[in-house]
């Protein structure tokens, strides 16, 4: 699995709204702070306000806040509200996704591996990173 620039963009995103505790951000001083072209930003941050990871905030003053503390925040939620299912193969998903999968001797490990992932990805919330900054 690669991530996509987009959710790159959208991790560095977070991590950053993560130090801004209870304040509303403009999207041009993130921009700016994580190296993020602002308008690819403003579509990322769209995204990640339909997830309700953060809040959007109109007019003069306006601009975004997580919706959740650091510590209850982790990779796997940016990652899935940006990508969608982490997965190495569709089948890992859905069994419908794929006539062999009960046949298949590779599924299981793709199933696995999934888990496995998943389970990494949701350990690393964004407060622990923050830590290591």
């Amino acid at each position: 699995m690669q991530i996509k620039r987009e959710t790159d963009y959208a991790i560095r995103c977070i991590l950053y709204l993560s130090t801004q505790k209870d304040k509303v951000t403009m999207i041009e001083e993130i921009s700016k702070q994580m190296c993020v072209p602002r308008d690819f930003l403003a579509k990322i941050l769209q995204r990640l306000s339909k997830q309700n990871i953060v809040k959007s905030f109109r007019g003069i003053k306006g601009g975004f806040q997580l919706m959740k503390e650091p510590e209850q925040l982790n990779l796997l939620d940016v990652i899935e509200a940006v990508e969608g299912p982490v997965t190495m193969n569709d089948c890992a998903v859905d069994q419908r996704n794929c006539d062999r999968s009960n046949a298949c001797p590779v599924h299981p490990v793709w199933v696995e591996i999934r888990e496995e992932m998943r389970k990494m990805l949701k350990s690393k919330t964004f407060k622990d990173l923050l830590s290591t900054m």
